[in-house]
């Protein structure tokens, strides 16, 4: 029931939260790109945690416990304030964009945009069915197995992955290109995060140093 009740509140505000955001950096609701953006986060998430929810709770549980306070490393407390904080600062921008008319993006880009962040939203659903340890913090269960198939034997990280397709999503369907620049804060504070985490799991994750000889690539492949 605790688990159903969080997911709950978390349906709730996380949509609530972001539409406040960018309606009132947009001053209006008249503003169907954020409507649909709304739509589609929600409906990802939902479905996605509901899949969950029925299938691996504890999948679920681990999923949801996350942000800086849970983050049991100091380094990663810093990095998800820094994620968190480009997220909001590329909602804003975006929105402004659409106040203020600096980007004229056709509605067809917008539905791409929401396409993508449909897909990145997905992935973690995806991660977690062949990866049953991944979580939102970083850090290594008891007994936690190395997960080395399916998308993890494209990339290192595909749960990031996804969050790069989700961040460049983001001004696309919006309506802005202007927001597409606060993309590379992001990808650089992701890159901290992920070079930290490797530290931990080459140290506390069996058989993982011999894995990154084999999976070279850690969120694109062939690229980095």
């Amino acid at each position: 029931m605790h688990t159903v009740l969080k997911l709950l509140v978390n349906g709730l505000t996380e949509p609530v939260v972001f539409g406040l955001i960018v309606f009132a950096a947009a001053g209006t609701v008249d503003y169907w790109q954020a409507w649909a953006l709304l739509v589609v986060f929600a409906v990802t998430t939902w479905t996605s945690s509901i899949y969950l929810l029925r299938a691996n709770p504890e999948a679920l549980q681990r999923r949801m416990t996350g942000g800086p306070a849970a983050e049991p490393r100091a380094v990663q407390k810093r990095v998800m304030g820094g994620l968190w904080l480009s997220l909001a600062t590329m909602l804003v921008v975006s929105a402004l964009d659409h106040r203020f008319g600096w980007s004229s993006v056709p509605p067809a880009v917008s539905v791409v945009g929401n396409i993508l962040v449909a897909i990145g939203l997905a992935t973690p659903m995806l991660v977690v069915m062949q990866n049953n340890y991944a979580a939102s913090t970083v850090r290594v269960e008891a007994g936690q197995k190395l997960a080395s198939t399916g998308l993890y034997g494209l990339v290192r990280h595909p749960m990031y992955t996804g969050n790069i397709i989700m961040m460049t999503g983001i001004p696309l369907a919006l309506g802005s290109y202007w927001g597409l620049l606060l993309v590379i804060p992001g990808l650089l504070v992701l890159g901290v995060r992920i070079r930290d985490e490797e530290k931990l799991l080459r140290a506390e994750l069996d058989g993982y140093l011999e894995y990154t000889q084999t999976v070279r690539y850690r969120l694109v492949p062939g690229m980095w």
